[in-house]
């Protein structure tokens, strides 16, 4: 089985790299989120440095807040720095992040996504680029270094427009808060094989209710904070239960909102429980249909330890050894 792990905003930068040291040897990705704190290509660079195994993976950077040119050029360095192992993961974010924090109009982020994709994928053949779309007009621009492979790009996707538009120019997907069923029926409709990856939200403990407590903190602040999350989910199942989270949320903050996370929506969206409980809960996500899970780290105590016990609990070696 394929894992990678997620190393986020829970952590600090140093953290983020003593982590990084620990990854076990068979991990495929580990992915580094940007959201409005540690500048992702930065990060990046850094791990790979510590990892030098797995490959490296933007999850994600957002497509409002740098040119096409831009990512192309950072995606590149990385690749050159890793020793080509970068993993471009590319999303639209959400209009209060690029219209409050970027100072960009959120505007036909479907369009933009597809230009965004023809533009670096241009730039990283290595060619000139001339390129005349409906948002973007490049002339001349060619990277100064020529990049030694083809960067694999994957979508964060969310609604179905923008999975399908996954299927249809993506290396992969990124997937996010989706429900178990949901995840069925949206790889089904999609028969061409793509790499289909989800970050899930996962917390491992000695202690069950501290894992649990912990992942229903981290699922309310995305229901309670992201407009597009809540919508999907409740679009999809967990209209009453999102709609609890939030009004719990306006009231008093994030302080009690996690209380409003039933168990049933936890184990749809997330991996939380002792060592073996998320053992047993990935393979409901496996058995979904999901290539590469993506365990993003949510510590519980000592981040030291808590990282320890967390690669400990999925490490491929360790289910050789049984």
């Amino acid at each position: 089985m394929r894992i990678s792990y997620s190393l986020g905003s829970l952590l600090s930068v140093e953290q983020i790299l003593e982590c990084s040291k620990k990854l076990p040897d068979l991990t495929d990705t580990i992915w580094i989120p940007e959201t409005w704190g540690m500048e992702n290509f930065a990060m990046l660079a850094a791990v790979s440095k510590e990892a030098t195994r797995p490959r490296i993976g933007s999850s994600i950077i957002n497509i409002y807040s740098r040119s096409p040119a831009t990512i192309a050029m950072g995606a590149a360095t990385i690749d050159a720095l890793s020793g080509g192992r970068m993993v471009l993961g590319l999303g639209t974010s959400s209009l209060p992040i690029v219209e409050s924090f970027h100072g960009s109009k959120f505007q036909r982020p479907l369009r933009r996504m597809r230009e965004y994709i023809e533009i670096i994928r241009l730039a990283l053949s290595g060619d000139k680029i001339d390129y005349a779309g409906e948002i973007f007009h490049l002339e001349d621009f060619a990277l100064l270094t020529r990049p030694q492979r083809a960067i694999p790009i994957y979508l964060a996707a969310v609604n179905s427009a923008m999975t399908n538009l996954a299927w249809e120019l993506g290396d992969g997907v990124i997937f996010y808060l989706r429900p178990l069923d949901e995840i069925k029926k949206t790889i089904k409709m999609h028969p061409k094989k793509i790499d289909v990856s989800c970050q899930i939200i996962t917390s491992v403990a000695d202690d069950s209710q501290k894992a649990i407590t912990r992942a229903k903190k981290t699922l309310a602040f995305y229901v309670s904070v992201g407009n597009v999350y809540r919508e999907f989910l409740a679009a999809n199942g967990f209209g009453r239960e999102t709609a609890a989270i939030l009004e719990e949320y306006e009231r008093s903050g994030l302080r009690s909102c996690h209380e409003m996370v039933p168990d049933l929506m936890l184990h749809s969206l997330c991996i939380a429980g002792t060592p073996d409980e998320c053992k047993r809960q990935l393979g409901r996500f496996t058995d979904a249909g999901i290539d590469l899970p993506i365990l993003q780290f949510n510590p519980v105590g000592d981040v030291s330890d808590s990282f320890g016990l967390f690669t400990k609990t999925f490490d491929p070696r360790q289910e050789s050894k049984q």
